[in-house]
């Protein structure tokens, strides 16, 4: 797949559950216009909502691209993986160019569930994207805005 920066592009992670605390989840979206939206709902010991909304550079969007063309997540397909469950889920929606995924699967917790898994290859795959693309997010959110908790 070319890296061509007017291909349209989407990409959407979410990763939740509902419990004792409520809704708890972690959320972000990438747009081709370079919107990063992020949300974080923790209800514990009275956590709020935190919602974050910026615009990253064309670089960064190419960067975003790269990672999901080199991961090959594109190729993947979620039919024997891990239905969610009372443990959570977990979905990932890409469109990139022509191509257009929409995953869903439980929360993992390790690599060990994984490997346990009936498509540990196909999964393997995901759960590295989910953790570089998480770790980006983090960065970039961090970059822009100084979160600090409320003693």
């Amino acid at each position: 797949m070319q890296n061509n920066q007017t291909d349209e592009f989407y990409l959407r992670y979410y990763v939740g559950h509902k419990g004792v605390y409520g809704h708890e989840f972690l959320e972000f979206e990438f747009r081709s216009d370079g919107r990063l939206r992020y949300a974080n709902n923790s209800n514990y010991k009275a956590d709020v909502l935190i919602r974050k909304e910026c615009y990253v550079s064309e670089s960064v969007i190419s960067e975003f691209k790269r990672i999901i063309e080199e991961s090959e997540i594109i190729k993947e397909n979620d039919s024997k993986w891990p239905a969610p469950d009372k443990i959570g889920r977990q979905e990932l929606e890409i469109k990139l160019g022509n191509a257009h995924i929409s995953f869903t699967t439980s929360k993992l917790g390790s690599i060990h569930d994984v490997q346990s898994s009936q498509d540990p290859d196909g999964l393997r795959v995901f759960f590295y994207l989910i953790q570089d693309l998480k770790c980006f997010v983090f960065s970039l959110i961090g970059l822009h805005f100084r979160i600090k908790p409320v003693n």
